[in-house]
């Protein structure tokens, strides 16, 4: 039985890694891709993460995976497919074998809910996005469209006109479901434009984003476009051993969760920001908490 078994290596699971190496813990990282680096490969450029002013996602991954294999990891490329409470520990079914630990960080992360449009997966990256904090800047002084009505979609609407010409702000609804001060603070927003009872129905462009379409016909230009309707957390292998709130794991920065010997680390807990650097953060205040849990027992 290995004193820990860490699920997922995105940016939290890769610093959970290099993290329990150092602490010299008999442990390994299954990830069901043949790549690490999680959400992150899927962006196009990334100018947000300290000590690197510009990097793609792709080249990002993989020196947080060299990193994690120079400091001794070991890795297995396996789907999880089960998660069981046993004696001393866990058990870890996988597709092709299984494994036991007394402990498991969970990081599988969480993904942007998808609008399922024409364009939208052809263009993520070359101008579709899913976290305008991450991606706005690329997009200064220019026009762009915000998919959403709640919190995020305003808040993301707000951010970007500080740094944008313009903003469509698109909600299948006749009314936003934000925040009232959030609405106020849109509605009094010269650069931010409503757009009301219509939907997306086609991202235009070959190569990069090019222009909107929308279900009542009307089409526009712009040169991003940031879908904020919902993230779905990846946390239904601990269905009914942890506490949820709303799909995500419950859990402060120490990854402590409500069971004993699960640990969670990354975009599948609850946070406010799900940033490259937030996981990297929770990877390495996991194995913090892994290790005063493995001292404990």
């Amino acid at each position: 039985m290995k004193d820990l078994i860490i699920a997922g290596s995105g940016p939290a699971g890769l610093s959970a890694a290099v993290y329990a190496s150092n602490a010299m813990l008999d442990f390994a990282v299954i990830e069901k891709f043949p790549m690490s680096g999680g959400q992150i490969l899927n962006t196009y450029d990334i100018n947000n993460y300290l000590g690197f002013e510009s990097t793609d996602g792709f080249t990002l991954g993989q020196t947080f995976r060299n990193h994690a294999e120079k400091a001794g990891a070991e890795f297995i490329n396996d789907e999880i497919t089960a998660i069981e409470k046993i004696d001393g520990g866990y058990r870890v079914a996988c597709t092709m074998g299984e494994y036991f630990a007394k402990t498991v960080i969970f990081a599988l992360g969480a993904t942007p809910r998808k609008l399922g449009v024409k364009g939208e997966a052809r263009l993520t990256g070359r101008g579709v996005s899913y976290c305008a904090t991450c991606d706005g800047s690329f997009f200064k002084g220019r026009a762009t469209a915000v998919v959403g009505g709640g919190d995020v979609a305003l808040e993301d609407a707000l951010y970007l006109a500080n740094i944008c010409s313009e903003v469509y702000l698109i909600h299948r609804r006749d009314e936003l479901r934000g925040a009232k001060y959030l609405q106020d603070r849109v509605f009094k927003n010269e650069k931010i434009k409503l757009i009301l009872s219509d939907e997306l129905d086609e991202i235009l462009g070959e190569n990069k984003v090019e222009g909107l379409r929308l279900k009542s016909g009307k089409t526009f230009t712009v040169d991003g476009v940031f879908i904020a309707v919902g993230t779905e957390a990846q946390s239904g292998l601990l269905d009914g051993l942890v506490e949820m709130k709303n799909g995500f794991i419950v859990a402060d920065e120490s990854g402590i969760t409500s069971a004993d010997g699960i640990f969670v680390a990354g975009d599948v807990r609850t946070k406010r920001l799900r940033q490259v650097s937030t996981a990297v953060s929770d990877g390495a205040n996991a194995v913090y908490s892994v290790e005063e849990y493995l001292n404990q027992i």
